[in-house]
């Protein structure tokens, strides 16, 4: 073969090696592979008799789908698993998926507001008067986790 041959380029509706559908979508093989073995409901590339992978488009799909979700906008697997399994890859795909407001994100927000919040106050203010004010954030902070952690135990 000759290397300066020209590049086929495959339809849009035709089978990808793992190496195509990584270098497609700029993600490792092995992350596609345990990503196969998270979603196994939404990404199910069919297996050749020598043991390749062949992924379909709808596969890419969910490749893509996920792909947004985790590094696009910072969701874990298991939460990434869970909202495709309730709002399917189409609607993560179109932008149409809205991501819940838990009570851990919720969290995560007031920690930042906060966090902001702090670093734009004026070091000029009394000591004494900045350190009440932190400790009365620090304590609504604390009751707020403590009634997370009481509605996941019951």
């Amino acid at each position: 073969m000759s290397a300066n041959r020209a590049r086929v380029t495959k339809s849009a509706q035709a089978f990808r090696s793992i190496g195509e559908a990584a270098g497609e979508l700029g993600l490792e093989t092995h992350v596609i592979r345990y990503w196969e073995t998270k979603f196994t409901k939404d990404v199910r590339p069919i297996k050749r008799a020598d043991g390749r992978r062949m992924f379909r488009p709808q596969d890419l799909d969910a490749l893509r789908a996920i792909q947004t979700l985790v590094h696009e906008k910072g969701m874990t697997l298991k939460g990434a698993k869970a909202l495709l399994a309730e709002q399917g890859v189409p609607a993560v795909l179109s932008g149409a998926a809205t991501l819940g407001t838990s009570p851990a994100r919720e969290l995560q927000k007031s920690v930042a507001d906060a966090f902001e919040a702090d670093v734009a106050a004026e070091v000029s203010g009394d000591p004494r008067e900045r350190l009440q004010d932190t400790l009365v954030e620090l304590k609504d902070l604390k009751a707020r986790l403590d009634a997370v952690r009481q509605t996941r135990a019951a």
